[in-house]
């Protein structure tokens, strides 16, 4: 992807990584004993699907955006799931989120070209 490219669908990114974020937050809530019922995760995830949604409908995906936008899906699940497990330590380790996590925001920065070499020209 060329840097326009990365511009314009840099919404659709950020909003994949904020679905998978409360789309985790969600199902937390809703399923785990150790997080406290709120209805803000679930509205959250419902407005950011909702937008992700728009977005798809508005104009279409570059090559290539659709397996970044679920990277950052991921990244962003994974991503809760290691927090709340760093916060809560009788959930289990967070040690295999974290590290699936690292792998794919690594992968997701090599595809965008972030740590590619910048030329000197």
């Amino acid at each position: 992807m060329n840097k326009e490219q990365i511009k314009a669908e840099r919404k659709t990114l950020v909003l994949s990584l904020l679905a998978g974020l409360c789309g985790n937050a969600t199902l937390a809530v809703l399923t785990s004993g150790a997080v406290s019922f709120s209805i803000f995760p679930v509205i959250a995830f419902a407005l950011a699907a909702y937008c992700l949604y728009q977005e798809y409908l508005s104009k279409p995906m570059a090559d290539g955006t659709p397996a970044i936008a679920f990277a950052c899906f991921l990244v962003g699940a994974f991503g809760y799931s290691a927090f709340l497990r760093a916060a809560l330590p009788e959930m289990g380790s967070n040690f295999l989120p974290l590290i699936i996590c690292l792998g794919l925001l690594f992968w997701v920065a090599y595809k965008l070209g972030i740590m590619s070499p910048k030329a000197d020209a």
